[in-house]
Order: structure tokens, then sequence, then C-alpha cells
């Protein structure tokens, strides 16, 4: 057997996205300047010290197991909606998003609640208040035992981390209007199958929810690997290519236009990169096109099960000593996932480019409808069409341009307030996209067009 020593990790060779002329909106630079590390930590210091989170866990106590850990997120959350000094429509709500659960004869051994705490801002603008965007971790921990609901379970890194950045991108974006509508929600569940975050993404396609795009935040503070090497500089993002619920004619399509790494999720993954890139972040998104790791899973699964574009954000080399273990030291060797792993500036970077994308994506316009490209005749340029965005500060559109075998996009090319535009590439030999701009420089999500004869 020929074994390859990792010399040196591949993520730092990642191609770096395309960025716009000129710098970004100067407000997200300030957003960005608010996230605050020591308020995560204080944060994740309450979480732990409820002792177990377990899903089935006690719900009566204040101090000890899910039920105190639910009613602390939901009173921070109340602070920050009482601080706020919107009304109306424009009010922030605190919500408790409820789902009854039946045994599954595995992990769920008896009927539970799942309850996922939201803080939603609503958008200040009409046209826009009904598209959704989500940043979400899960709050839920477990020990070595998947169904022991007793031993302490401190859960730090996973995913107190995810849950503690969700709470604190919530009291800095609180701060902020939005064109968009922003919502927070720490879910319950996970340890025992994504059951917190699939209920809702289930009840939300049920209800025609507009969700646009799902940032998942599992297992994001602790950047050292277990060799001691050091990768604060990175994040992983995984994304789904063919969407899990695409039938066999829509995948069928998606094999024809060579589309399989321009799905929704992966268009929402670079746009994680450009934000990033543009802002100049200390920490960078490594994208990884997979759904997710080996023999792991995570919340943003629901929603990619339900039709909606959506992320993981994982930190580069995991520990697995410190992964659902019981707190115990075996002939020197540490187990469990204590505080003193997470590394709070790495994590106030994750929070950053998360920030970063959520800012952008909620103050951009729509990504442009009905995108094709017009394959009516042989030529050696490409027309694309599609239809205006509906939010009425639109100033104009972006053609991406990029080769077939690259990552990002590469070309970009400013086509004006137009709903059709010829460049001089071949369809054949180039992947197209199309987006949105409005007057401050904001940028929507891409989207790929289909091939189409008008």
């Amino acid at each position: 057997m020929l074994l390859l020593a990792p010399m040196l990790w591949l993520g730092c060779a990642t191609t770096a996205p395309s960025v716009p002329m000129g710098a970004p909106p100067p407000e997200v630079d300030a957003i960005l300047g608010s996230v605050s590390p020591d308020r995560m930590e204080s944060d994740l210091r309450m979480l732990v010290g409820f002792g177990t989170r377990h899903t089935l866990s006690e719900t009566e106590s204040d101090t000890r197991g899910i039920g105190a850990a639910r009613r602390y997120i939901r009173d921070q959350f109340q602070l920050i909606a009482d601080a706020s000094d919107r009304t109306g429509d424009e009010a922030i709500r605190v919500e408790m998003d409820r789902h009854q659960i039946p045994a599954d004869g595995r992990r769920v051994f008896r009927d539970v609640e799942m309850v996922n705490p939201m803080l939603i801002i609503p958008g200040s603008m009409p046209a826009a208040r009904d598209r959704l965007y989500y940043v979400i971790g899960h709050y839920d921990s477990r020990a070595s035992e998947a169904n022991d609901v007793t031993s302490d379970a401190p859960g730090a890194d996973d995913d107190g981390s995810g849950t503690v950045l969700t709470m604190e991108l919530a009291r800095v974006f609180a701060q902020r209007r939005f064109d968009a509508t922003v919502i927070f929600m720490p879910v319950a569940g996970e340890e025992e199958g994504l059951y917190g975050s699939r209920a809702h993404a289930k009840a939300a396609r049920e209800k025609g929810l507009d969700i646009r795009a799902v940032l998942s935040n599992d297992i994001v503070g602790d950047p050292t690997a277990p060799d001691g090497s050091m990768h604060d500089d990175q994040v992983r993002v995984f994304s789904e290519g063919i969407t899990v619920g695409a039938s066999a004619k829509e995948a069928a399509a998606i094999r024809r236009m060579g589309a399989e790494n321009d799905s929704p999720s992966r268009q929402l993954a670079r746009y994680v990169a450009m934000t990033a890139a543009w802002q100049g972040l200390p920490v960078q998104p490594w994208l990884i096109w997979r759904p997710d790791r080996f023999l792991r899973g995570g919340d943003h699964t629901g929603f990619n099960e339900s039709g909606y574009a959506a992320v993981r954000f994982c930190e580069v080399a995991e520990n697995y000593d410190r992964q659902h273990q019981d707190v115990r030291v075996e002939n020197g060797r540490r187990f469990g996932d204590e505080i003193e792993f997470v590394d709070f500036e790495y994590l106030a970077g994750v929070a950053r480019v998360n920030g970063a994308a959520l800012a952008h994506l909620a103050n951009a316009p729509s990504k442009p409808g009905d995108a094709r490209i017009v394959a009516a005749q042989l030529t050696n340029d490409t027309t694309l069409r599609w239809e205006a965005s509906p939010e009425p500060d639109v100033a104009g559109y972006e053609i991406m341009i990029r080769e077939t075998s690259a990552p990002q996009w590469r070309v970009l090319e400013d086509v004006g307030n137009v709903t059709e535009a010829t460049v001089g590439y071949s369809k054949d030999n180039w992947f197209f996209g199309v987006r949105a701009y409005d007057g401050e420089g904001y940028r929507s999500l891409v989207a790929y067009p289909r091939a189409a004869r008008e």
C-alpha cells in the first residue's frame, strides 16, 4: 500500500473568486465590526453551564437540561427585540417554533416536543419582505451514548459554537434595517436525526414560505487540528450539487447542461466566498463540493430536502475526541467537548463570514427570474434573457462567465438595466449566469440559465 503524507492543506490553494469593481457598501464593515467574541463567550458559558442539552433531557429545571437552554436563548432574543425601536410591520418578533415528534424506536425513544427559538427581523422594503434568509445552528448536545439524557454533555463546539454565532449575529443585525427578512434560529434535535430543522423546513415548504438561503453553522469554533496545526484563516462550506429533490427529468436536464455544480446551493456557496473576499475578511471560505462530510450530517440537509438553498459551515480539521464523547481522561488522553477548546477570535471570524453574506443577501435585489440561454441557432456568441428583479432599486445586471472547468465566476460584464444581452463567448465553451445589482452596490445571487429557444 502506498501511503502519501499530507504535506499541505490544499484548501490554502483554493481558487479565489472574482469580486466586483470598487469597494463594497460601507455599511457592511460597520456590521462586521460589531461582532463581539466576548459576548459569544458569555453565551457559551451559560449554555455549557446547563450540563446537558440533550433533546430529551430535563425541561422544567432552570439550571439544567434543554428546557433551560432554550429559555435562555429565548430570553436573550427577547432582550434584543425589546431594545429595538421597530414597530408595526417592521417590529422584531421572538417565536418558539414547536414540533411534536413521535418516538422513532431509535434515538427518539419517546414522544418529544422539538422547540426552535427564533428571532425574526422583518424586511424594511415591502417588495423584498417576503424573501427570507436564515442563520442557524443546533443547540442540543449529546454524550458518548446517544440516548444518555443525564450525563454532562457540554457541547461547546458541537454545536454551542454555531448557536452563539447565531445569537451574536441576531444582536448585531437587530441594530440595523435590511430590505429582506432575516431569521436567526437555533434548532433542536440535530443529534437525534436533524429533527428540528427538518420539521421547520417541511412546514415552511407546506406554507409556501420564500426561503432564499440558509447558512447553517455546525462545529465552527476550533481552528486547531488534532496534530496541532492551525487553520484559523479558513472555514469549510459544504453544498449540494444536483438538488436532492430533483426529478429524473430535471436531473437529466442538469446533466445535459453540464450544470452539476450550479445548483442554488452551489451558487449560495460561491456568494459566501465572493462576499468574504470582497470584504477582505481574515477567515475565508474553503468551498467543498459535497453535501456534507462522510458519516455525519447537518441541519442544512432538511432545507435542501425541502427544496431550499442551504450550506453548512464547519471548521477545517475536526477533533473527534471532542465530539459525542463523555468528558473524561483515558491514558492521559482527554475526551469531551469543553469550552476551553473554543477559540472565540476564530469563531468571531466565522461569524463575520456569515454576517457578510447575510448583509449582502438581505440588502441586494432578488436574483433575476427565468434566466435562459437562447439556443435557437448555431452561433459563436451567446444571448441571454431574463425577467427583471421586482425590487424598485434595481440599477442593472451583470453577466457572469467562467470556463466549464473553473469553480468560480471569472469574468464579469455589466450590461446595464436591460433584460437581454449578447456576449462574445460561445455557449458551447463557457458557463454563464446573471445577477442584479442596486444603486448601493449590493449584488444578488447568480441565476443560472436554462437552455431555451427564445
